[in-house]
């Protein structure tokens, strides 16, 4: 019998969606406006996220531009900048705010990729936990009978072909990040 892979795939989807955020958030010299995907502002009593302000452009390699749709947001959104302790300078004029990324010393790239590997290890672990839980149901699955024992084994390997299919991709994606950061 087969074993239905598709809630173990679409777990393993959204595990590797977390990844990619997470890894996107690990700031390194360049400027990229993901950064500021977890940056809330207070905008007429609630709170938002700056992309549903403003418009957040990159200006050059170290530079982003938010360019918020009311001007009178700019104060507010330099204050979530600067309150979010993300690391970077924050300065405003009449245009709107300006996002600056210090240049990388070798210290705070290793800590950088510190976090990066620290933030990988997390997922992995998720891996293993959904991994885990497949392989508990399989098992339980052959011990009712439900199963044979070689179709247990075959739904072994499919299962570890998706977690070794992940972790490639987990793998390629920590490579570029440690790139990026070095770079």
């Amino acid at each position: 019998m087969a074993y239905d892979f598709k809630p173990f795939e679409k777990k393993l989807q959204e595990i590797e969606g977390r990844a990619m955020k997470e890894l996107s958030q690990v700031r390194t010299g360049r400027a990229n406006p993901s950064v500021l995907d977890s940056v809330r502002v207070e905008s007429y009593g609630t709170m938002m996220g700056i992309s549903q302000l403003a418009a957040v452009s990159v200006e050059d390699a170290r530079t982003l531009r938010i360019t918020p749709w009311d001007p009178s947001q700019v104060k507010e959104i330099e204050k979530a900048v600067t309150v979010a302790n993300l690391g970077l300078s924050v300065g405003s004029d009449e245009q709107g705010v300006r996002v600056f990324f210090p240049e990388l010393t070798s210290e705070r790239r290793t800590i950088l990729l510190r976090l990066a590997k620290d933030k990988m290890e997390e997922i992995r672990a998720q891996v293993r936990m959904a991994r885990d839980e497949v392989w508990n149901d399989i098992q339980k699955q052959e011990k009712e009978k439900k199963m044979s024992e070689d179709d247990k084994f075959r739904n072994k390997e499919g299962m570890q072909k998706r977690v070794d299919e992940l972790n490639k991709k987990l793998d390629e994606a920590l490579e570029r990040k440690e790139k990026e950061i070095n770079s």
